[in-house]
């Protein structure tokens, strides 16, 4: 994908989550969600903090240094405290704080020079694959969002750039998690939305991983527990692998709980 259709598909997904938050009362913003101490208003305050520091890693690399290091001195509440602080502001002032960050980051990663990775909490990455954290980070925290809201969200063709994050960080989550990466490749086919096979990695791969491309995701964004989730497993790689997935940067989470949503 080209960074252009990436970020075409970033601001769809925002759009979506959007139309979700933007008429809520106040006191809807105070709706908890699944994420346990966090609220809707934690949920955007959470996508517009991580925004801002994309734009900054993009556009500012120097200052994003800044931030990056107060994730190394407190790597168990840095993500809690941004949340927690943009939650208390205003829902009105806070919302439109998430519209103007979201923004500014799209234009600052068409900024960046050809070939020049952008850092991260994670390890470095394109412009696009930032594009791609930023569309993941918005559907999964936009899940949490639809769950508070007793929303049934319908499944796009969107989601592929999330299963792609998470297979492609497959040995992230290994490192994350004190474990050895495997040394061969895996086989991961999805059924997308629309019924269409979604592949990665070699067909005749011994270690192979299957199901619908939303449990997967779900899983991947650990949004689901996965004992209720569409997603199998060939091989004991395989196996492991799923038991740690995450397309996301920073520590482990500990997910949601068998059985949460029915």
């Amino acid at each position: 994908m080209q960074l252009d259709d990436v970020l075409a598909d970033l601001s769809a997904e925002s759009v979506e989550l959007d139309l979700l938050v933007g008429g809520l009362a106040t006191d809807g913003w105070r709706t908890p969600t699944p994420a346990e101490g966090w609220t809707i208003a934690h949920q955007i305050a959470h996508l517009a903090w991580t925004d801002e520091a994309a734009r900054l890693a993009a556009a500012e690399p120097e200052a994003f240094q800044v931030e990056l290091q107060k994730a190394v001195e407190n790597p168990a509440g840095f993500v809690d405290d941004g949340a927690a602080e943009g939650a208390a502001l205003p829902a009105g002032e806070l919302l439109t704080y998430w519209r103007q960050t979201r923004g500014e980051v799209q234009d600052a990663l068409k900024a960046v020079p050809a070939g020049q990775k952008v850092a991260w909490f994670g390890p470095p990455m394109s412009p696009t694959s930032m594009a791609t954290a930023r569309l993941m980070e918005t559907w999964a925290h936009g899940q949490d969002v639809a769950d508070a809201l007793g929303v049934t969200r319908r499944p796009s063709g969107r989601l592929r750039h999330v299963a792609h994050l998470a297979v492609r960080t497959r040995d992230f989550a290994y490192l994350l998690n004190s474990r050895q990466p495997p040394a061969e490749a895996f086989h991961v086919e999805l059924s997308g939305p629309d019924g269409e096979a979604w592949t990665w990695g070699p067909e005749d791969a011994e270690q192979q991983v299957t199901g619908k491309a939303l449990d997967f995701c779900l899983l991947a964004t650990q949004r689901r527990h996965r004992d209720d989730l569409d997603v199998q497993a060939v091989g004991a790689e395989a196996d492991e692998w799923l038991g740690i997935i995450q397309a996301f940067a920073g520590m482990p989470g500990k997910g949601r709980e068998r059985g949460q949503f029915g």
